[in-house]
């Protein structure tokens, strides 16, 4: 979406006569790419499904908040991730499952995911990515699949670039290392 075309649908957005149907033009443009974000973070289709719709009851609900500070979409992917986060959070508290445990946990979600098409190879990429601290795994997402810029990172993180740089090295060089010794 162009600078021009998401300045105009904030301001729709803002207006009471043209907020529902603003608000419709953003679930459409935003729902697919804020899917697959928020999918490499909790990998389940059902909870993607559910954590989406709180992402977006979320932007609905604060959306005159929005004061057009940063992009629109890095907004969104910012309300996303954190949603997501959360309900990693809650999941693995109700599971019992502490945070050093989280990679057995989610692995356990993708292996029973009926939605997850990889193949083997997919599987072991996967499983690297999974042993991963959740913020190297975020940050190396966005990088290899999403090929974000460290800006926009930046900005939808609130992390400098040097960190997210430092980070995803340090990503990459872990599922090497994984990848190499699993074969």
């Amino acid at each position: 979406m162009s600078r021009e075309a998401e300045e105009q649908l904030i301001e729709r957005l803002h207006e009471p006569k043209t907020q529902q149907a603003a608000f419709a033009e953003l679930v459409k443009e935003y729902s697919e790419p804020l899917y697959w974000q928020i999918r490499k973070i909790v990998l389940s289709h059902d909870d993607t499904d559910d954590v989406l719709q709180n992402t977006f009851i979320k932007v609905w609900t604060s959306i005159e908040n929005f004061r057009g500070d940063s992009k629109l979409s890095t907004w969104l992917y910012r309300i996303a991730v954190n949603e997501a986060i959360t309900f990693l959070n809650k999941q693995r508290s109700l599971n019992n499952v502490s945070i050093d445990d989280a990679d057995t946990f989610l692995l356990g979600k993708l292996e029973g995911d009926e939605y997850f098409d990889g193949d083997e190879a997919q599987l072991k990429l996967q499983k690297a990515i999974l042993l991963l601290p959740e913020k190297q795994r975020i940050v190396f997402n966005m990088k290899y699949f999403d090929e974000m810029k460290y800006e926009d990172m930046s900005d939808i993180l609130e992390t400098s670039v040097g960190a997210l740089k430092a980070s995803y090295h340090h990503a990459v060089k872990k599922i090497e290392e994984f990848l190499t010794t699993e074969n």
